[in-house]
């Protein structure tokens, strides 16, 4: 007889068998690809909620109530029997989501955020598990954003690859204004009577929608958004989006034009690639008209067509001067430019997008700002996780020159706060490259190893 898993309720089954049953949902949206699912709830039973409850993150910030993942735990199978009975009744009442405002950017801005009560992370990661499988024998293969087994490199390595076969082409940056914000209600629930309309599901889901916002003390009610930083809100986002953009583009628009376009996704971050510039400007054209039509807005000014095109060479290899010579555009953190290689043959590089930077420089300066009394040896565990943790997503081929920089820089403001501790902590940089030699930062290293593969000599 099996052993039960460490820390499992009883009753509740593995994660094989959840996979089983997620695998069984997957092949029947498969099968049936024009069928509209109407008894899907079911599903949802204690060792459901089980496995959504391990799967939901237990560091997260608290919602509303201040109830905590480890409060939740202390009686965790009686609270999910709880949620359950109220979940399947129709007697659950979504609390409203805390409003908290993050750095955007250059960190000049702020982008809203949403924090659900932990009880309510739960559950719409139960409901998120139930529809994700019928989704994704829907989206197409260009959104990677939120879906199991994509991820932000892949999109990358995707988009480097076909604008190296093209040797560059005609790259247009969408940027969508406020887009969790002014998701309208009709459109989405249209868009998921076509696949979804179990009543349960979708009680619980317009009940999410309407639970409002509470921010310095007060609650409101918008009438369209979903909170960016909910459970549910990137599966919501990325069927609206699956509507409005991806199928339109691939059904309406790749059809008409006259030379190849692909569209590549993460969330509301996008870039349509053009081998012909006629046909890029055609699809701008149309393309507020299309947002606008499902109450988007595309940003006048950010929303921009880039000739991205090879730069032209001297029979002696240096580029042609030009006016109007490639452009940068940026995209998941990284402002892509031609370069050459040490070969000299032209070659699509990533470095870090300067915003992105220089946010992560000043979220290093105001932590060591604020933990300079701490010892020494903790402040460095702490900061070499941070460079660590920057270096695992943007250390990829060619952008060593930024993650030193970074380095560089985590080291003079880490001296800087350190002087500061008191008039007794003044600290040379003779003491302080002592120090370094105790207490080194990360080496530079890349993680992500692409392909060297030029467009062409």
């Amino acid at each position: 007889m099996k052993e039960p898993m460490e820390g499992k309720m009883p009753g509740t089954s593995s994660p094989e068998t959840i996979s089983t049953r997620l695998q069984r949902i997957a092949e029947l949206a498969q099968e049936a690809p024009d069928r509209v699912l109407t008894t899907l709830h079911h599903h949802i039973d204690l060792e459901w909620l089980g496995e959504a409850y391990r799967r939901t993150r237990k560091d997260g910030a608290v919602g509303v109530d201040g109830q905590t993942a480890e409060s939740y735990a202390a009686d965790l199978e009686g609270n999910l029997r709880s949620l359950l009975d109220r979940f399947k009744s129709g007697s659950y009442r979504a609390q409203p989501v805390r409003r908290v405002y993050l750095p955007k950017g250059d960190g000049r801005k702020t982008r809203p955020i949403g924090v659900p009560a932990f009880e309510d992370k739960v559950l719409q990661r139960a409901v998120a598990m139930v529809m994700e499988p019928i989704y994704e024998q829907e989206f197409h293969d260009c959104s990677y954003g939120f879906r199991p087994g994509r991820s932000a490199h892949q999109a990358l390595q995707e988009l480097w690859m076909r604008l190296t076969q093209w040797r560059g082409g005609w790259v247009l940056e969408l940027d969508i204004q406020a887009f969790f914000d002014t998701i309208e209600y009709g459109h989405l629930r249209s868009f998921l009577d076509r696949r979804v309309r179990d009543g349960v599901l979708r009680r619980t889901i317009d009940k999410w929608l309407a639970a409002g916002v509470l921010e310095q003390g007060a609650v409101s009610r918008p009438e369209s958004g979903t909170p960016q930083g909910g459970v549910i809100s990137p599966l919501l986002a990325n069927i609206y989006l699956h509507e409005v953009l991806d199928r339109w583009f691939h059904e309406q628009i790749q059809p008409l034009l006259e030379r190849s376009a692909f569209l590549l996704r993460f969330a509301d971050d996008a870039v349509l690639c053009f081998q012909s510039e006629v046909d890029a400007r055609r699809v701008l054209a149309v393309l507020p008209k299309r947002f606008a039509r499902f109450g988007l807005t595309l940003h006048p000014e950010k929303t921009r067509l880039i000739r991205f095109q090879r730069p032209s060479s001297r029979p002696g290899g240096d580029p042609l001067p030009s006016k109007d010579g490639p452009g940068t555009f940026d995209l998941l953190g990284f402002t892509h430019y031609w370069a050459r290689s040490r070969q000299r043959w032209w070659v699509i590089r990533r470095r870090t997008a300067k915003d992105r930077l220089r946010r992560a420089l000043q979220r290093i300066a105001g932590w060591c700002r604020d933990h300079r009394h701490r010892p020494v040896r903790w402040q460095h565990g702490e900061l070499v996780r941070k460079v660590s943790g920057h270096m695992a997503y943007y250390g990829i081929t060619g952008n060593v020159a930024q993650l030193g920089r970074f380095v560089y820089r985590v080291g003079r403001l880490w001296h800087m706060w350190l002087c500061r501790r008191g008039r007794s902590s003044r600290m040379n940089w003779d003491r302080f490259n002592l120090l370094l030699q105790r207490y080194p930062l990360p080496r530079v290293r890349i993680v992500h190893q692409y392909s060297r593969q030029a467009a062409n000599p």
